[in-house]
């Protein structure tokens, strides 16, 4: 699935940007038993300094945040030159029609709404890495060379 480092496949990193800590934790600990690494961010600006600053494979992105708008949030990501290519998945509990159009518009890759089934949320999130994965092979580049 991963590019291999120190012998073993890379784990996938991913950021969780949650204001709740209840769901923020249940997502840590779902992505935790899949293996993957994880980090939270509350706010929209904490998210944005993180994601700047880390290397994720994916980031969850909530729509109502303490400080602004997931939406915007989300463009922001999608306009900077070095996150655009990251996969961002919108996990709300905004289950209207309306919005799950507007994150997909925006540039999401997916949108997941709260409640969700705990039994599909991390190979939903994880489909979406390998598929960048998969597209960047296909095209004789290697998405993950840089943790290498």
């Amino acid at each position: 699935m991963k590019a291999v480092q120190n012998g073993s496949p890379a784990k996938a990193k991913i950021l969780i940007v949650e204001d709740q800590t209840a769901v923020a934790m249940m997502m840590v600990y779902l992505l935790t038993r899949a293996d993957c690494e994880t980090e939270v961010a509350a706010t929209g600006k904490r998210a944005f300094q993180l994601a700047e600053e880390g290397n994720f494979d994916l980031i969850t992105l909530d729509v109502d945040l303490p400080d602004g708008n997931g939406f915007n949030l989300c463009s922001c990501l999608k306009q900077h030159p070095r996150l655009c290519h990251t996969p961002v998945v919108f996990v709300s509990g905004r289950s209207c029609l309306e919005d799950q159009q507007h994150g997909l518009d925006v540039g999401a890759a997916d949108y997941i709404t709260k409640p969700f089934e705990t039994f599909e949320f991390a190979p939903r999130l994880l489909s979406h890495i390998k598929t960048l994965e998969a597209q960047a092979n296909a095209s004789g580049g290697n998405s993950y060379t840089s943790r290498l």
